[in-house]
């Protein structure tokens, strides 16, 4: 079903929505440009660093981190500029996203589908939609999701139903979600839904709308704050032009696809950081060295100098082809062509392919070289390797070389369904 068609059927509007929650307004910093917003992230980021591992080991949500994170205008970089956003590069986006993950991988996870759906209204929106939810998110207000669910026959197929309201304008939604990651957090929860005609839209709903329950039964081993659990809908009324067109995104060449990526690789890169950074701390002050090294510090033994090096190696090398992803996204954004779209889908996927291996390694190599100590249950230094693990189950990377190769060998346009 067109947007026009949804249009024709219901005649609700935006502004007949109710208030997305019952927080007060809030006071948000309005970036304008990529330096102020990479600054401001690595401000944030020492502070979500300090109770990462606390916050992790006791399941603590990040109410207050995630209430500064939105107030320092992060969550608004995307908007562009000329609704009043910074409308940054998506290399900028990767590399915020990587500095807050660092810090804690749960929090630098929770903005994803929120960014996702700003570019969806970007790309797909009307103009009313993209005045109304641009301002929206500009003040302040944060999307989570609801897209995935349980029981289907693969990842991407839907059951959850968008049906014409039969005592007024709009819709209802019934049907239940998982993986709503940021949902538990979110004042929108923007809906995968398949209407009458079979077609997958999206719909925007507020957090608390009647029928709305959003369930924090998470119990991931890693990415445990990220509040990744179930939402269910029963009889949910959304008006008809707080739904745009998700297929649609994808039937033709957007960045859409590639940009959702590039946030994973982004994610799998700050949790390698991270891992990374408290491997040298451990090393260097806590570790003891072989006795076989013939050194009085653990951070001198040869053999650990190597693996160090070699760790460092990849992590420089995901660093480099998340850049370069960054810049293929932005060019596909400028000019999106079958062309272009495929190779910043491809440059996505070989970041992500490296990404995802220096997390697990990182993760893994922090124990090897730390020693026994680093085991003890008061560093929690294996969320580092729990969070990895869990995120980068996301999409397989199995599929990502196959696209590659068949990409560079056979000529072959990947997929764009925005899980590659």
């Amino acid at each position: 079903m067109t947007q026009t068609a949804i249009a024709e059927l219901a005649s609700a509007t935006l502004d007949s929505l109710p208030p997305p929650s019952a927080t007060p307004p809030r006071s948000v910093a309005r970036l304008r440009d990529d330096a102020q917003a990479l600054a401001t992230a690595h401000r944030l980021a020492e502070d979500f660093a300090r109770e990462a591992a606390l916050r992790d080991r006791e399941r603590k949500l990040p109410w207050d981190e995630l209430e500064r994170y939105v107030r320092s205008g992060l969550w608004g970089i995307t908007v562009p500029r000329e609704y009043g956003g910074a409308g940054v590069s998506y290399g900028t986006l990767a590399e915020v996203i990587a500095i807050i993950s660092a810090a804690d991988g749960s929090i630098g996870q929770i903005p994803q589908n929120h960014f996702y759906a700003v570019e969806l209204i970007r790309v797909n929106g009307n103009e009313s939609q993209k005045r109304f939810f641009f301002e929206r998110v500009l003040q302040g207000d944060r999307f989570g999701n609801a897209l995935a669910e349980l029981g289907t026959r693969t990842s991407h197929d839907r059951k959850t139903r968008l049906t014409r309201n039969i005592d007024g304008p709009g819709y209802r939604i019934n049907g239940r979600k998982f993986y709503a990651t940021g949902a538990l957090y979110a004042d929108w929860v923007p809906t995968s839904v398949i209407d009458e005609l079979g077609v997958q839209q999206l719909a925007i709903v507020p957090r608390h709308a009647p029928g709305l329950t959003i369930i924090d039964d998470w119990s991931g081993f890693g990415q445990r704050t990220t509040g990744s659990g179930s939402a269910v809908f029963e009889n949910v009324h959304v008006p008809a032009d707080a739904v745009i067109g998700f297929s649609s995104a994808f039937s033709r060449p957007t960045q859409i696809g590639p940009m959702a990526q590039i946030q994973h690789a982004a994610i799998d890169l700050g949790i390698a950081r991270g891992a990374y950074r408290d491997l040298l701390e451990f090393v260097r002050t806590r570790s003891r060295p072989w006795i076989d090294s013939g050194v009085e510090r653990a951070a001198e033994d040869p053999l650990t100098i190597r693996e160090v090096g070699d760790l460092t190696i990849q992590l420089h090398a995901a660093e480099a082809l998340l850049q370069r992803a960054g810049r293929k996204v932005d060019a596909a954004a400028a000019d999106p062509t079958e062309d272009s779209v495929a190779a910043a889908s491809i440059a996505v996927a070989e970041a992500r392919v490296l990404t995802n291996d220096v997390s697990l390694a990182a993760g893994s190599k922090l124990f090897e070289l730390a020693g026994s100590q680093s085991t003890l249950a008061e560093h929690n230094l294996d969320r580092h390797w729990r969070n990895a693990r869990t995120h980068t189950l996301h999409d397989p990377v199995r599929w990502k070389y196959h696209a590659i190769g068949n990409y560079v060998l056979n000529g072959k346009k990947p997929p764009r369904h925005g899980a590659l």
